[in-house]
């Protein structure tokens, strides 16, 4: 992307209230970038901020993702405020932990609702602003999750696998306009992210899926240890966007890339075992 180097950048954030959204936005503020930052709750933003920021460089709004048109109010009311936009980082989200026969149907709409139609939500706003400037920077924050799964875990990766698909096609619409996309796939940070006011549990479980069960209890005493510091992580973001260049995919954390070398593995594994037998289904060559 033409980054602008003649002025601060403007950005939208979503998903600002807490963890890693939250620091990026505290971090965008100490270098001076404007910021419209959404979130479900301003005051609790505002709150974890505190005194520190200029708030003249900070437009918070309280947005329902899953509102096509309070989507598209805040980016019109980032434009005027601020004149324009640079980037968009989509980083809303939450946890959830269940087997998939634990995990009811209104589970299912709400994590897709936000993860999937949330996130589509702000690119059909934002993509017209940054296509007219001819430049611009998307982040969507996926998740290690988002590569491989694990069980326990399947809601949470089908909203993360859905953003990484979209992610790579949208790479490839807008690049001749000047649009960067970079997909963002963290491991576990020092965020709130495994408390039970992030991580959402199924309402009704069952006896055969003990191993999930405790796995939950793994998962709330893991909170405060996690290896991610989320500081950083919101500087690396940075730092890939200021760039300008590098590759579709900015892995965080050893775990990320532990995690995902092994499924490489296991790819390549899979493609190995198949590569006599995929052939099978080919229609026979005429002539």
């Amino acid at each position: 992307m033409a980054f602008p180097t003649d002025r601060p950048a403007i950005w939208l954030v979503t998903g600002t209230s807490r963890g890693l959204g939250l620091h990026l936005v505290r971090r965008l503020l100490e270098r001076g970038d404007s910021v419209t930052a959404t979130t479900r709750s301003s005051d609790r933003l505002l709150a974890a901020l505190g005194d520190e920021v200029d708030a003249s460089r900070l437009l918070p709004l309280t947005v329902d993702l899953r509102d096509e048109a309070q989507v598209a109010a805040a980016v019109r009311k980032t434009t005027e405020h601020f004149g324009g936009l640079d980037v968009v980082v989509n980083n809303a989200g939450y946890g959830f932990l269940a087997a998939v026969e634990e995990t009811s149907d209104r589970d299912v709409r709400d994590m897709l609702d936000l993860q999937v139609v949330g996130v589509w939500n702000v690119l059909r706003a934002a993509l017209p602003v940054l296509r007219e400037r001819r430049s611009g920077h998307i982040v969507n924050v996926s998740s290690v999750l988002g590569l491989t799964a694990v069980p326990g875990w399947a809601l949470y990766c089908a909203g993360k696998f859905a953003l990484e698909g979209i992610s790579e096609a949208l790479a490839a619409e807008v690049a001749d306009f000047g649009i960067d996309v970079t997909i963002v796939e963290p491991g576990y940070f020092r965020t709130d992210f495994l408390t039970t006011d992030s991580l959402a549990l199924p309402a009704d479980t069952t006896e055969h899926y003990p191993a999930i069960r405790a796995m939950v209890d793994d998962h709330l005493k893991l909170q405060g240890g996690q290896l991610g510091d989320p500081a950083k992580g919101a500087r690396a973001i940075i730092d890939r966007v200021v760039a300008g260049e590098g590759p579709l995919r900015r892995l965080l954390g050893s775990d990320s890339h532990a995690y995902t070398t092994a499924k490489v593995r296991a790819l390549r594994d899979n493609l190995d075992a198949t590569a006599t037998t995929a052939p099978a289904t080919d229609h026979p060559t005429t002539g």
